[in-house]
């Protein structure tokens, strides 16, 4: 994984945009910030959330956030064991650009459909 992972922070010209979409770039990954800010914390109810992901593409996504510091996870030694996620400070960085993603999409939605 850590060579999968160093080619994408290929990043020649030092462009502020290419370190964003290495950061959260991808069909998933501002999807699940967005549920996991949506308090959908657990790895059952993302699935739920997101019936197109793959198990184990969310199990990735989740540990790249993870190791980026985006988000956090926390392990309940409980029976049945329990994982929730929460995005971290620095993730939360990250939530006034997805609110305005959101809010374009939903406006893109609502001139498509009329």
């Amino acid at each position: 994984m850590a060579a999968t992972r160093k080619n994408k922070d290929f990043n020649p010209h030092n462009c502020g945009v290419t370190h964003f979409l290495n950061k959260i770039g991808g069909k998933w990954k501002v999807l699940i910030i967005y549920a996991i800010s949506k308090n959908c914390n657990r790895f059952s109810l993302m699935q739920k959330a997101m019936p197109g992901i793959s198990k184990q593409m969310l199990v990735n996504q989740l540990r790249e956030l993870e190791e980026d510091k985006i988000i956090e996870r926390t392990v309940y030694a409980e029976v049945p064991l329990r994982v929730e996620y929460k995005i971290t400070k620095y993730g939360q960085s990250l939530m006034p650009l997805i609110d305005v993603i959101q809010d374009w999409g939903l406006k893109d939605l609502k001139k498509t459909t009329k």
